[in-house]
């Protein structure tokens, strides 16, 4: 399951004074859920850039706090600095990281928009796909004018705020801000080996969205063409949303290919680097690796690990620490320093530390198991022994994929792994959840109990995490039910060393399905809503049919083969 995850990077207009900088900072890591990932201040532009990453409603609250802070210890007008500005916030841009869609993205940049102009009373201007007109999605045409402009600008019909008050006299001491929803940013250098600037630039200009002048004949010589207003006609490059140019680094001995990726969703990391790699070696020049600036969200990973997997013919249902491997030897991201996930994939940065019982090795696991604590009990055993059967059958289909002899099959036995990782990782998720279930009972009942209202709450804790309990153990039910079309499939069509294997498999899937069964049972026995708890058992007793039905099928493949 993924989390949902956006990244916030509002710009404010304080590059000097340590004090404030430090005190807009601290409000946002001082919401829980959030993680601070980078403050940039800088003195000449009088301006500080704040990275920040966590929950949609998380980041929501400390974008708000930030920029309210702000608002207190800014004066826009006293305010000098190299860098166009309006606002004490000037820009509040939101990043769909993962688990999110840009339409959800936008909808919580309106959210907090809207939020800052009614509680604050700050002029905002919806800018980037939040935008309400086509005119306002170019935030340098919201800013144009910037500060010293922005009375006549609220003066304008033309110009009126999307939120707030179109008062300068209100907005006079902390101007207007600009909040949108924008596409997530990769800084992405590759490292050539070679000194020559003027080469690098070469292959930039082949690959960037941009191209370069046209030319009559196509030469670097030849005359520039131009259009009939005499503006300089442009060849656009191989890849679109990519910025790029060539420079030499002193620091590492070579020349690199400096890029921006603005839409990594529809032209890709890995994309980038085959094509800087294809223009190189038309030139003569080899890439040497390549180094990431700021951090990326672990999908981008996953879909660069993937692609060279398919490249080589190899399967893509491994563990996802395997995939993130290839990626980055692949794309040569460890060439100039290690690689740290925990620094460089968004999602890893603010991982919880917390360790859950998928941490502890089988020792541990079993031996926390056996102690005189209830939990783990019967459920995170039961999901344990359903995420065994699944690797199990993603295991067969690996070492079909890659049979000697079944070369033309390497794909479909792949997409049967990588569904098998899926039920895998959603099993292994439903360890902890079942534990966490059994202990949100335990906090539940542990609720005062003396007055009227404390009687009503505490009911309604036990209810909720009682349903919550339920409905644990009958996903893993499904999950480890689901599991057993693939595990069926392995037994009749995989690689036949391996065929005892996928039998295994359907034993544990149906085992952890009768466990889910067992713990369905006894919590809706506590269930006060029996109407309810009826419809948990009849849906828990037709999984547990059906998982029996296909157990009996996939011995009785595997016995004959056997």
């Amino acid at each position: 399951m993924i989390n949902k995850i956006i990244e916030c990077v509002p710009n404010f207009s304080e590059g000097r004074d340590t004090g404030i900088i430090n005190k807009i900072s601290s409000e946002i890591q001082g919401v829980d859920g959030v993680k601070l990932l980078s403050v940039e201040p800088g003195k000449d532009t009088n301006r500080t850039v704040v990275t920040f990453v966590g929950q949609p409603e998380k980041v929501i609250e400390a974008a708000f706090l930030s920029i309210k802070k702000a608002a207190e210890l800014i004066d826009m007008s006293k305010h000098k600095g190299e860098h166009p500005r309006m606002g004490a916030t000037d820009v509040c841009p939101l990043i769909p990281v993962s688990g999110v869609s840009m339409r959800e993205t936008i909808k919580y940049s309106k959210i907090l928009a809207k939020k800052v102009g009614d509680e604050l009373n700050i002029p905002v201007y919806l800018y980037e796909n939040s935008a309400q007109n086509k005119e306002r999605r170019n935030l340098a045409n919201i800013r144009f004018g910037e500060y010293e402009k922005l009375e006549n600008k609220l003066n304008s019909t033309k110009w009126k705020p999307d939120f707030g008050k179109p008062s300068f006299e209100i907005a006079k001491k902390t101007g207007a801000t600009v909040i949108g929803a924008r596409d997530f940013l990769i800084a992405y250098n590759i490292n050539l080996n070679t000194t020559s600037t003027r080469r690098a630039n070469a292959i930039a200009f082949d690959i960037r969205e941009k191209g370069r002048i046209a030319r009559k004949g196509g030469t670097l010589t030849g005359k520039i063409l131009r259009d009939n207003k005499n503006n300089p006609i442009w060849k656009p490059g191989s890849l679109k949303h990519v910025k790029a140019i060539g420079w030499f680094i002193e620091e590492y001995g070579v020349a690199q290919i400096s890029m921006n990726l603005t839409n990594i969703k529809k032209t890709p990391i890995h994309i980038v680097f085959d094509e800087v790699c294809k223009s190189a070696q038309k030139r003569g020049i080899r890439v040497t690796g390549s180094e990431l600036i700021g951090l990326i969200p672990l999908q981008s990973l996953i879909e660069s690990g993937k692609y060279f997997l398919r490249k080589q013919k190899r399967s893509c249902g491994i563990s996802e620490e395997e995939i993130i491997k290839i990626a980055i030897k692949s794309m040569g991201l460890d060439e100039l320093e290690k690689f740290n996930l925990n620094e460089k994939i968004i999602e890893y940065s603010i991982k919880d530390k917390t360790k859950k019982l998928c941490d502890l090795d089988l020792i541990q696991f079993a031996q926390k198991t056996a102690s005189e604590s209830p939990a783990p009990g019967g459920g995170s055993i039961s999901a344990y022994i359903g995420a065994l059967g699944s690797s199990l059958a993603t295991m067969v289909a690996n070492l079909s994929s890659h049979k000697r002899g079944w070369d033309t099959k390497w794909n479909y036995f792949s997409k049967i792994a990588e569904k098998g990782q899926t039920h895998l990782n959603n099993l292994l998720e439903l360890v902890d959840k079942d534990t966490e279930a059994f202990n949100k009972i335990i906090n539940s009942f542990r609720h005062p109990n003396n007055t009227k209202e404390e009687k009503i709450y505490r009911n309604k804790a036990i209810l909720e995490a009682t349903i919550n309990a339920i409905k644990v153990p009958l996903k893993i039910m499904e999950e480890s039910e689901s599991s057993m079309e693939i595990i069926k499939m392995m037994a009749k069509e995989g690689n036949p060393n391996s065929v005892s294997d996928a039998g295994v498999a359907a034993l544990c899937a149906r085992s952890a399905v009768i466990g889910g069964y067992l713990n369905v049972k006894i919590n809706c026995k506590d269930l006060t809503d029996k109407k309810l708890a009826k419809t948990f058992i009849t849906e828990a007793e037709k999984i547990k049919k059906s998982a029996e039905k296909k157990e009996k099928e996939i011995i009785n493949i595997t016995l004959k083969k056997v």
